[in-house]
């Protein structure tokens, strides 16, 4: 089974846009947190859309 790719629906063709930081497309993500705008915050909410577990159908491809 292919890797699917996080961005897109379809297989991931290795074009790493994933990657990339979403303030600053010129940089790698290095993880600074600086998108989630999570600077003097104690938490933050993230909406889960869907948990991709390996060898097991998605809802979509159900």
């Amino acid at each position: 089974m292919n890797k699917r790719c996080v961005l897109y629906d379809r297989d991931c063709i290795d074009c790493m846009e994933c990657e990339f930081c979403d303030l600053d497309p010129a940089k790698i993500c290095d993880n600074c947190g600086k998108c989630l705008n999570i600077e003097g915050k104690e938490y933050n909410e993230l909406k889960i859309d869907e948990i991709i577990i390996p060898d097991k159908p998605s809802e979509s491809e159900r």
